[in-house]
């Protein structure tokens, strides 16, 4: 499936990633930005998580943020601002002062799927924003409440077909959201979704019985579906994951055009000096890098890799669009 199939689409994504470029090149001029204290940092650093504590970008980012504690030289302190579909949390950094002192733990969630599922959000996902390093990718699997007499995503797609509108499903975030509403579009099933504020309250639903099903990150839902209290269906890819080689795909069960990734990485305020972006980058970069932390995180389903300041410019243009042409083909309509 073509996402970009139109001449307009295509100029859609030029113009985003040209403006994403420029963007960034403007926000690391050291002519339009404050002045960087040349001792950066010389005082504690806060990442704001957009999502609640025990969820599953929340446990990375305490992983990583320890890391940067011995690269950095300073304290580095992680702060939980949920809700708004993530939205409180990118609005709260996008006010910060731009000096690198206040980061957000970005993922696809507020800065490319909100401004397609909501009206309207207090920010502009690529204008507000200055991209500092991509984080990794957060894959996603399809679980169930296991009292449910189902083995496969085949199995699913049957009994919901059996019960037009009677079965449900819940979400903790856009991926959650998207993905629910794509298998729908793509099985042809008709199921109800139930919204929740963050993934661990969704979880507590499914593993009570309250709702039916879910899309959630490997980090929340590994330890639940170990223990029997959920049954892990697939994965939210086209391909299987080398991080759960046993479980099938999307493709595999049966859904074709089905590939959400969720993605992770980290900005900060627009206007950030130049050399406090290089420095956060490299520190970043090093930390992402090194084979015990990616071990670390490869076990809470967290595949850890970053990159230039540029490359993950562009990505995060380029994402906005990717979510959006999804969410419409999802005939998800914005809330």
């Amino acid at each position: 499936m073509s996402f970009f199939g139109s001449s307009s689409r295509r100029r859609l994504v030029h113009g985003l990633v040209h403006s994403a470029v420029v963007i960034a090149v403007a926000c690391l001029s050291p002519a339009l930005t404050h002045a960087a204290d040349a001792t950066f940092p010389n005082r504690p650093i806060t990442l704001v998580v957009p999502f609640p504590a025990g969820s599953g970008t929340d446990a990375i980012t305490r992983i990583v943020a320890t890391e940067l504690i011995g690269v950095l030289g300073q304290p580095v302190i992680v702060e939980n601002k949920a809700g708004g579909n993530a939205t409180i949390g990118a609005q709260y950094v996008a006010r910060a002062k731009p000096d690198g002192y206040t980061l957000l733990v970005a993922t696809n969630t507020p800065l490319s799927a909100a401004p397609w599922l909501m009206k309207s959000v207090p920010y502009d996902a690529i204008k507000d924003f200055t991209p500092v390093a991509r984080g990794g990718n957060l894959p996603f699997m399809l679980v169930i409440n296991p009292k449910l007499p189902v083995q496969s995503v085949q199995d699913l797609v049957a009994l919901a077909k059996k019960s037009p509108g009677k079965m449900n499903y819940a979400s903790g975030n856009s991926t959650g959201i998207v993905a629910g509403a794509t298998l729908g579009s793509r099985a042809g099933i008709d199921v109800v979704h139930v919204p929740y504020k963050g993934t661990p309250q969704a979880m507590t639903d499914v593993i009570g019985g309250q709702v039916d099903f879910m899309f959630t990150d490997f980090a929340s839902g590994a330890p639940f579906v170990k223990s029997g209290q959920m049954r892990a269906l697939s994965v939210s890819s086209a391909a299987r994951s080398a991080l759960a080689p046993d479980l099938s795909s999307m493709l595999e069960g049966g859904v074709k055009d089905f590939d959400l990734v969720s993605w992770n990485g980290y900005v900060g305020p627009a206007g950030m000096p130049a050399d406090v972006v290089a420095k956060l980058n490299a520190a970043f970069v090093h930390v992402l890098s090194k084979p015990e932390v990616k071990a670390r995180l490869a076990d809470l389903g967290f595949d850890a890799f970053s990159g230039s300041q540029p490359e993950f410019a562009k990505f995060v243009a380029d994402q906005l669009v990717l979510w959006g042409e999804l969410i419409k083909g999802a005939g998800i309509q914005p809330e």
